[in-house]
């Protein structure tokens, strides 16, 4: 109806137009090169999974299952939620396709997330995430690759200037003991705590590490460190990973207050993080989860892996200043009249067949307009056709960037003076 307010998009939610898209394919494309060369494979799960699947694996007790899950009831009367994140969803097919039953596999996915958070720059409730996991190996060595695949995207998209740190947190057990000492030390401190740690004491101490707030990190001081609750082995394999590390020239330094707002997480953890981005500090975060398989349904199967956010690297990639090229046609074909509009699709699909993208022009036009539609499109060559082409098989060149010189060519040359005007080989 005329008058009608036209429908947007969902707060939070945002399209990805022309002229942008081009920089996620060249991030994307750089995914998936790092990715080979380190051996993952792509895994592709389901938007939907089981509400049960992200309550069992992130827990009950983290902001993201109490408070920012996309969660409804289909026709069945089954609880769905849109996937806050995808390691819980890689364990799930891992176990649901016999993926992990004896053997090891290095996994690699790329795709939307959903939460509902209060929407700011670098921070969406459609989001989208690549991440890595290595599944079924125990040691340093896979924290280590897990840790350089990270760094080698960054070098590999000229971004500089990221922070890694890193933490371990041991053991269920050994968590568990700190745990109860940092939440006697904060109970006498609770008049200083914050809000949000103060509603953290009692379910779920350990995030109070995380907290921004001035008064509650004065507090933090003079808390118990859990390193100080690592048994030897933990000490041992995370020293070892530091060596390994230093052995590549990957530059880190220990947090030992740094947690993840996952449950799942043991041992190790660590995040990339930068300071050109404002609040929106973290780029990429992960570390070792031994228990989710298990938690999950599947056999005991030790874990590491990590996620990091697109639309952050991409601003990151962005700041660089280095300009990703839009796509365009390498030619442009122009038709006047009808039967050199049926010429000019002919000789665009002999193009394309030939590996050149060709742009057709469509809607007519005298030859002015499509030639401004030519330039428009970014094309390095327009291809005119007409009567006279069509009598004579012919085809008119008209070089668009500088190269070349207007002519007329036999029709049956065309694809070789497109190749020598574009610079294109055989």
């Amino acid at each position: 109806m005329v008058g009608e307010k036209s429908v947007q998009s969902i707060r939070g939610m945002n399209d990805l137009l022309p002229g942008q898209i081009e920089t996620w394919q060249r991030v994307e494309s750089a995914v998936r090169e790092v990715c080979c060369r380190y051996g993952y494979r792509e895994i592709r799960t389901p938007i939907v999974e089981r509400t049960e699947l992200f309550r069992r694996s992130i827990g009950e007790q983290t902001d993201i299952v109490e408070k920012e899950m996309y969660t409804f009831t289909d026709n069945n009367g089954d609880s769905l939620t849109l996937r806050p994140e995808a390691t819980a969803s890689c364990v799930r097919a891992g176990n649901q396709h016999g993926l992990l039953h004896n053997q090891t596999q290095r996994l690699w996915y790329v795709g939307p997330m959903f939460r509902h958070e209060r929407p700011q720059k670098g921070r969406y409730r459609q989001f989208h995430q690549f991440g890595i996991e290595a599944l079924g190996w125990a040691g340093s060595d896979i924290e280590a690759e897990v840790i350089a695949a990270g760094e080698r995207l960054w070098r590999s998209l000229g971004i500089k200037d990221l922070t890694l740190e890193i933490n371990s947190l041991g053991s269920v057990a050994a968590r568990a003991n700190f745990r109860d000492a940092l939440k006697t030390y904060l109970s006498d401190h609770v008049d200083a705590l914050d809000t949000d740690s103060q509603r953290r004491l009692e379910r779920n101490p350990l995030r109070i590490l995380d907290s921004k707030d001035e008064g509650t990190q004065e507090v933090l001081d003079s808390a118990p460190s859990l390193s100080d609750f690592l048994e030897k082995a933990e000490e041992e394999n995370f020293e070892r990973l530091q060596r390994l590390l230093t052995t590549v020239n990957i530059t880190f330094s220990v947090n030992t207050r740094l947690v993840r707002g996952l449950d799942y997480y043991t041992g190790l953890v660590f995040e990339w993080t930068t300071d050109q981005l404002g609040a929106q500090s973290a780029i990429c975060a992960g570390g070792r989860y031994d228990g989710l398989v298990e938690q999950l349904g599947g056999r005991a199967v030790p874990a590491t892996g990590f996620a990091c956010g697109l639309e952050r690297l991409i601003e990151l990639v962005a700041l660089q200043g280095e300009e990703t090229p839009i796509q365009s046609p390498r030619v442009f074909v122009a038709s006047l009249g009808d039967i050199p509009e049926l010429e000019a699709i002919r000789h665009a699909e002999s193009l394309r067949d030939a590996g050149i993208d060709a742009q057709v022009n469509c809607g007519q036009g005298n030859l002015k307009k499509q030639l401004r539609r030519a330039d428009n499109s970014g094309a390095q060559v327009a291809v005119i056709i007409d009567d006279e082409s069509v009598d004579t098989s012919t085809v008119k060149i008209k070089p668009l960037r500088g190269q070349g010189e207007q002519g007329t060519v036999p029709a049956a040359e065309l694809l070789a003076t497109v190749r020598s005007i574009t610079g294109l080989s055989d």
